[in-house]
């Protein structure tokens, strides 16, 4: 019977943890995809992950193991507990007395606990995120020859893990020893009593021994969850971080939004596809700093469908700005985004993000395969559309020639592709995903002229029947938009065909002739 019973419990206990930290770790994932990007500008990657990996496994081992043991005291002591009633109820009423005592260390000394069980936590947070900051640079540390030097740092981390550890373990150890300490003294006192008893005759030796039996087995199932207490103490501490990311507010909480039109319905509107009216904006973070500008002031513009729009200008003149605007990732202080008419602070952002197709101009490629990497903008496509818009994207050959074609595992970031293929995975997955609106950053800047050449095929398919934007950095590349704006420090100083810029604008017609465009 105690092997069937203690077989249950050690299953049930286990299997509450992994499903507890299961449960929490879905709610996590489920909640940081909601967060906003700013939160993530803020926060380091390895610090995210470590709450989501192992401050979850603290408080599975702490229900895992912790509440099985401490099921197991609990039930021992309470049992110990009835036979020292009908042993001797005055001798348990004293035992019973130095209780309160017992707890008192638990106060004092658990806050201890938690505080430094909390700050290890943040600890091993902060030398995850200096592990995967190095990982994922690995050649920029390797060719630079920062291996030693980024070792060092790293050990540096270790050490102030194993520091914080260090206090955590000392007030853990200060927590268990106290309550066993008080429970030892609180035994050695009802044995006193109880021996001067046996003196008196008012108590057999027999019954005094089996009580005495019965207080050790009590102490020790107090000593045990003493142990568990520290545990749970440091589980405290990791749930509280857990709190703190689930207490970030998500940037895509909205009114509830109306309903954007369906892509059939709006391809058939006489209506701007986007239209900025007086459009301020400056990112969240940098708001109440001193001498912050706007990243973007007072911008008005209006795009028509079909129409091919370049945004030209210096790095920081607000370009990339629009393209996160327009995204919902961040909303503007002053002035509103339409599209095709419909307010944006009226629409979910899953509805906005329906009309775009962005192509970076570093390309983001998941570690999965061909085949997943360009299926990511519409999961329900088939193989045959998938290899149509490969074929759409010049990206057909190259995937064929690949070890297991569609099915080829691309690595972390795509390490197994050059620029350009990775330019024309994007272009294919932009292709598939069909949206009504497009989004490039310029996608050739990086490339030879070879793969430029191609990804530049590939732009021309993608961008067919599409109304587009362009963030350009060449020149060359946008001399035949319908448009160019001409950005400087958030604001828009000129707009017009390429021939009319080189005419009207100093700023564009020098940006011409350092690109030797005539």
């Amino acid at each position: 019977v105690g092997c069937i019973s203690t077989y249950f419990r050690f299953y049930y206990m286990l299997w509450l943890g992994e499903r507890v930290s299961a449960d929490i770790r879905k709610t996590l994932y489920a909640h940081m995809l909601k967060l906003g990007v700013d939160f993530y500008a803020e926060n380091r990657t390895g610090e995210v992950i470590s709450r989501f990996t192992s401050d979850t496994t603290v408080l599975q081992s702490v229900i895992g193991m912790g509440l099985s043991m401490a099921i197991r005291s609990v039930v021992t002591f309470t049992g110990a507990l009835i036979l020292m009633l009908f042993t001797s109820v005055q001798l348990t009423l004293m035992v019973l007395v130095a209780v309160p005592l017992v707890l008192l260390p638990i106060k004092i000394l658990g806050k201890k606990v938690r505080v430094y069980a909390q700050s290890s936590q943040d600890k091993v947070a902060d030398m995850s995120a200096h592990i995967d900051q190095s990982v994922h640079e690995i050649h920029t540390v390797q060719s630079y020859n920062r291996e030693e030097t980024d070792r060092d740092h790293l050990f540096a981390k270790v050490e102030e893990v194993m520091q914080a550890a260090q206090s955590r373990i000392h007030y853990r150890a200060l927590l268990v020893i106290s309550i066993m300490a008080m429970s030892i003294g609180a035994i050695v006192f009802v044995a006193w009593i109880g021996a001067n008893d046996v003196i008196r005759g008012n108590l057999s030796v027999g019954s005094f021994t089996a009580f005495i039996f019965y207080a050790v087995m009590a102490g020790g199932a107090t000593a045990t969850i003493s142990e568990v207490i520290g545990e749970i103490q440091k589980a405290i501490g990791a749930s509280a971080r857990i709190r703190q990311l689930l207490d970030t507010a998500s940037t895509q909480t909205k009114p509830t939004p109306s309903s954007l039109l369906n892509t059939a319905e709006i391809l058939t509107m006489d209506a701007f596809p986007v239209e900025f009216n007086d459009v301020t904006f400056t990112y969240p973070s940098a708001i109440d700093e001193p001498n912050s500008h706007p990243v973007l002031s007072h911008i008005n513009l209006k795009i028509a469908t079909g129409q091919n729009v370049a945004l030209v200008g210096p790095s920081g003149a607000g370009k990339s700005t629009m393209f996160q605007l327009l995204l919902d990732f961040y909303q503007p202080q002053h002035g509103h985004i339409k599209l095709w008419e419909a307010p944006m602070d009226s629409l979910s952002s899953n509805d906005i993000r329906e009309q775009f197709a962005l192509v970076p101009q570093d390309a983001v490629i998941f570690a999965s395969s061909v085949m997943d990497n360009i299926a990511f903008g519409r999961t329900d496509a088939t193989i045959a559309e998938v290899i149509e818009a490969a074929q759409q994207a010049q990206a057909h050959e190259f995937i064929s020639q690949l070890p297991k074609g569609y099915d080829t595992q691309l690595g972390e970031r795509g390490i197994k592709l050059s620029g350009g293929q990775k330019q024309r995975i994007a272009i294919a997955r932009a292709i598939l995903a069909n949206r009504p609106i497009l989004l490039l950053d310029e996608a050739t800047s990086a490339l030879d002229a070879a793969s430029e050449q191609a990804v530049k095929l590939a732009l021309d398919s993608l961008m067919h029947n599409k109304t587009t934007m362009i963030i350009a950095h060449r020149l060359s590349t946008v001399v035949n938009a319908d448009m160019i704006i001409v950005m400087d420090r958030g604001q828009i100083i000129a707009q017009g065909t390429h021939d009319e810029l080189l005419v009207d604008c100093p700023m564009y017609r020098e940006l011409a002739e350092l690109q030797f465009i005539d």
